[in-house]
């Protein structure tokens, strides 16, 4: 298994598997990463500054999964954990673990917090987030483009 910052070839596999993700979780639906404007062309979006990233998981040449990392609003200091989506195939095996790391290190670079928002039904991502040090928000943060999710974390980065 390898890791590695996205690349325009994937962006077909890396929606396919959001898509799948999100229809196995009932998030194919408005408000939520399904209707995002970035979702065909994920490489475009991660690629257009210094504070904002994609990784990929690949095995044997097949996209599995992948993550990033962007700004939040225009918060400055605060980034989002986004489109973290693992094909059924690799969860369980410790890959969001690793894509996870290599995310915060990126992200620890650049902001003071890292923020995410799923939906309640995704359990395991739950708790994986907890797990992680990500606390439990009552509410969404201000400014939150994804008005359907149901579940929000915050993480210090200077932990």
């Amino acid at each position: 298994m390898n890791i590695r910052p996205i690349q325009i070839i994937d962006n077909a596999s890396i929606e396919h598997i959001i898509r799948n993700c999100l229809i196995e979780f009932g998030g194919n639906r408005a408000g939520l990463a399904w209707e995002d404007d970035s979702l065909p062309d994920l490489y475009h979006y991660y690629n257009n500054g210094k504070d904002r990233a994609y990784w990929i998981i690949e095995a044997e040449g097949e996209v599995l999964g992948g993550c990033g990392i962007a700004p939040f609003t225009e918060s400055g200091n605060i980034c989002e954990l986004q489109k973290m989506y693992l094909s059924s195939k690799i969860r369980g095996t410790g890959a969001a673990a690793e894509l996870l790391q290599i995310a915060l290190d990126f992200a620890k670079l650049h902001y003071n917090k890292c923020y995410l928002e799923t939906l309640q039904n995704m359990h395991a991502a739950n708790r994986f987030y907890t797990k992680y040090g990500f606390e439990s928000l009552e509410a969404p943060l201000a400014g939150s483009e994804h008005f359907a999710c149901d579940a929000w974390y915050i993480k210090d980065l200077g932990e």
